[in-house]
């Protein structure tokens, strides 16, 4: 959809003069529906993402928060990626080394500095502020979105937070105990071992939930046991098998992790990802990649291993050649007081919300149960503190969580359900008209089937009827 709009690019000057600037963009369109949207970034940021864009997990071919007349507007979060650095830019951590960029990132000061100025260009181009304001963001997005409901919770109306990294902290030690897993001799699973587990975990759970349709909706009732594939004597026999030391792996990675020693954000574990994540062969590179570990950090490696050898390199040691492989996450010896300190503003983990429903914000949540990424759990988490904090009731006042069976990270590759869900006109009716979401649907992009979207902890059981719509579905415990 065509849409006329003035493109504004500004840049906010740091207080430190050797720091970045925060560099931002605006999307003013004619036809202004007198609401405004922050879009959130992605990995470690530093690109401006696209204002045009939708939200994540929005309906495919639908209209964008532009195309629907919002003021939009993002920031690389007050650093530029180095391609010198790293070719993949949200994988670059090099700014890391200047303290103010670094809290402008993991602490989310970007976020309040290119909110507030954004609205002042939206005021000076319309003569008036916005009537309603959102934000919408996942994966390090999602972070944001909910840094934003903890940090600032009278800036926005209404937050989309999807597949959030909110223990950012916490997750980055579990990738450098996985990273390290996968580097043992003989211990990582290549592409066809990758495939292998995945096929098999399908095919093992995949009618747990009453439909053999290459997704599993309730994967708390999966308990496939990697064993079943081990190889004769327990030693690589080629890709048909998994090895006692893959074995190891894959269950290491797939179970909870706890470090033993105190952070000051209180986190102490990540509760590892389902084998039916990083296993997917659709987008290797999210999960485990196409390569072992090593030093220096392949590129086919996974995204995470990646993530851990520039938070490793940048963040903690500030070292440019420390090999990450060599420092262990349960045992950081001298770097602990360091760990402790980043973890303050990398774990965005405030469970209490009320200043947030005071202000009458809403939340919407979501997460795909195949997520390579950011694992899904660590969301059941997050939505669990909050409800025990605040109380069942007063949670479904202002916050809903969905998690969606076979979507994965961001809808890329091809993953088994390519979730789309209009959440934004989901979230204007709830912060607008105070009318709840009501039976939502999803869609899958892929092939145009839908089911409900449940709400946490219930997910899509099969009843009867066609097996492509949603109405043959029901939401069970």
């Amino acid at each position: 959809m065509s849409v006329t709009y003035c493109h504004v690019d500004a840049a906010l000057s740091p207080i430190d003069r050797s720091a970045p600037d925060i560099e931002l963009r605006v999307a003013l369109p004619l036809d202004w529906n007198r609401k405004s949207m922050m879009l959130g970034g992605g990995g470690f940021n530093g690109t401006i993402p696209d204002i045009r864009a939708n939200v994540p997990f929005g309906t495919q071919g639908g209209p964008t928060p532009l195309a629907r007349g919002y003021a939009t507007y993002a920031s690389d979060s007050g650093h530029r990626a180095n391609p010198a650095r790293h070719p993949v830019p949200s994988l670059d951590g090099s700014f890391a080394m200047n303290d103010e960029a670094l809290r402008n990132f993991v602490a989310g000061d970007a976020l309040k500095k290119t909110h507030d100025a954004a609205q002042f260009l939206i005021r000076q181009w319309y003569g008036t502020k916005p009537r309603h304001t959102y934000f919408a963001g996942g994966s390090t997005g999602g972070r944001e979105a909910l840094t934003v409901v903890q940090r600032w919770p009278r800036a926005f109306n209404g937050v989309i937070s999807a597949y959030p990294a909110w223990n950012n902290l916490a997750e980055t030690l579990y990738l450098g105990y996985a990273t390290r897993l996968l580097a043992k001799p003989g211990a990582f699973p290549g592409p066809e071992k990758q495939a292998l587990l995945y096929n098999s975990v399908i095919q093992g759970c995949d009618s747990l939930d009453g439909l053999a349709d290459a997704i599993i909706s309730n994967p708390e009732a999966c308990h496939f046991e990697p064993e079943q594939l081990r190889c004769p004597a327990g030693a690589d026999a080629g890709p048909t098998c998994l090895s006692d030391r893959q074995i190891h792996a894959v269950k290491a990675v797939s179970s909870v992790w706890e470090w033993p020693y105190e952070v000051a954000s209180g986190e102490r574990g990540y509760p590892g990802f389902p084998f039916l994540s990083g296993a997917d062969m659709r987008t290797p590179l999210l999960g485990f990649g196409t390569t072992a570990p090593s030093h220096p950090m392949p590129l086919t490696s996974g995204y995470g291993m990646q993530y851990w050898d520039q938070w490793a390199k940048y963040f903690l040691t500030r070292d440019a050649d420390h090999d990450s492989l060599a420092l262990v996450p349960d045992k950081p010896g001298k770097w602990i007081k360091r760990i402790s300190e980043l973890s303050e503003v990398q774990d965005v983990n405030d469970a209490d919300l009320r200043p947030f429903a005071r202000s009458r914000g809403k939340l919407l949540l979501m997460h795909g149960a195949a997520d390579e990424l950011v694992s899904h759990r660590s969301t059941n988490d997050y939505y669990t503190r909050v409800v025990d904090k605040v109380g069942h009731r007063t949670a479904r006042n202002f916050m809903r969580y969905y998690l969606v069976p076979g979507a994965n990270h961001a809808n890329v590759g091809s993953p088994a359900f390519a979730a789309g869900w209009d959440s934004v006109t989901a979230i204007e009716r709830w912060a607008e008209q105070d009318r709840q979401p009501t039976g939502p649907v999803v869609t899958d992009a892929n092939v145009g089937r839908s089911r409900p979207l449940c709400e946490y902890p219930l997910w899509p059981a099969y009843r009867t009827g066609n097996p492509d719509s949603a109405g043959s579905f029901e939401c069970r415990s």
